[in-house]
């Protein structure tokens, strides 16, 4: 079983209008409304691919109780904490004539000490070896940014896999902590390292430098130009694939889905990236944050491109 944690979760509402332009009147032309939050993604992602996983974390209010009746109606099992508020919403538009998707992000709801404790109790309290365990996303108003780290340190303690996929001071805590995997995108990885990285051999001697952490193996998604995939023996550079972009919203969520699932079920490195590129790509085919079709992600499996880096 996989286990995903979302402690910033959101209602997701993408709106497509032609040639958007700030500061004028904007007429939506289609919309929809999904359940979100890059732990919910993944984990939506993980059910289109065949796989089971549990969602965990925090929920609040009538926003809430959407995103957990979606995730009961598609049979996703859950156990979220709900605490005071409302969980967020998130709007993202879509330009399809300028190309552009703009992402507008609310904070999220406060989250008590004790609301907290109750949602470590709620991750802990059956682990087992053999699991993996996702720790992904932003955090709310009043969590700390060690947050990540501390359960990491705890899950590997317990001999649980675990991987992190966040960004700013959760990432830089999270490492300290040494997960099993993290998929950082290639701009979080230049903030991480705080400097341009120019070229493929900067990413990966950037990403094999935090094998001194314990980590195992690093994943970095390069938008458009494909991904790296980095563990201690090997190196693969995966080319992106020419796709038709609905939206870029969730693209590295289907991406760590692959990774999990691909974990789970002792893939050898080319499975992995096979799948994981072909998820990630069937992905941006999508409107909003729904999850791709398993038949377009066997599809787009065919036609991934790779080459080992020496």
């Amino acid at each position: 079983m996989i286990r995903t944690i979302t402690l910033n979760p959101a209602v997701d509402k993408t709106v497509e209008i032609d040639n958007f332009k700030v500061g004028n009147v904007n007429r939506v032309s289609t919309q929809r409304v999904d359940a979100g939050g890059k732990g919910i993604n993944v984990s939506k992602v993980i059910k289109s691919l065949g796989g089971e996983s549990k969602a965990l974390g925090v929920l609040a209010g009538r926003n809430g109780q959407f995103i957990k009746s979606y995730l009961d109606s598609i049979e996703i099992d859950n156990k979220f904490v709900f605490v005071n508020g409302e969980t967020r919403t998130n709007l993202k538009v879509i330009d399809k004539i300028n190309g552009t998707n703009t992402d507008i992000n609310e904070t999220g709801t406060f989250v008590s000490e004790e609301d907290l404790r109750k949602v470590e109790l709620s991750i802990f309290e059956d682990l087992s070896q053999g699991l993996i365990v996702i720790f992904s996303g932003s955090v709310p108003q009043g969590i700390p940014k060690n947050i990540y780290g501390k359960w990491i340190n705890k899950a590997k303690g317990l001999g649980i896999k675990t991987i992190l996929d966040a960004d700013g001071e959760l990432l830089k805590e999270g490492i300290e902590a040494g997960p099993y995997m993290i998929k950082p995108n290639i701009h979080e990885l230049e903030k991480l390292f705080n400097k341009k990285l120019e070229s493929t051999e900067a990413v990966i001697e950037a990403a094999k430098c935090l094998f001194n952490y314990g980590i195992n193996e690093v994943v970095v998604s390069l938008g458009g130009d494909g991904a790296l995939f980095i563990n201690k023996k090997e190196t693969i550079l995966a080319h992106g694939l020419n796709v038709q972009v609905k939206s870029t919203v969730g693209a590295g969520d289907s991406m760590v889905a692959a990774l999990a699932y691909s974990m789970e079920k002792g893939y050898k490195l080319e499975e992995t990236v096979i799948l994981s590129v072909a998820t990630s790509a069937a992905n941006v085919m999508t409107s909003g944050t729904q999850p791709a079709d398993i038949n377009e992600i066997s599809r787009l499996m065919k036609d991934v491109k790779f080459e080992y880096i020496k």
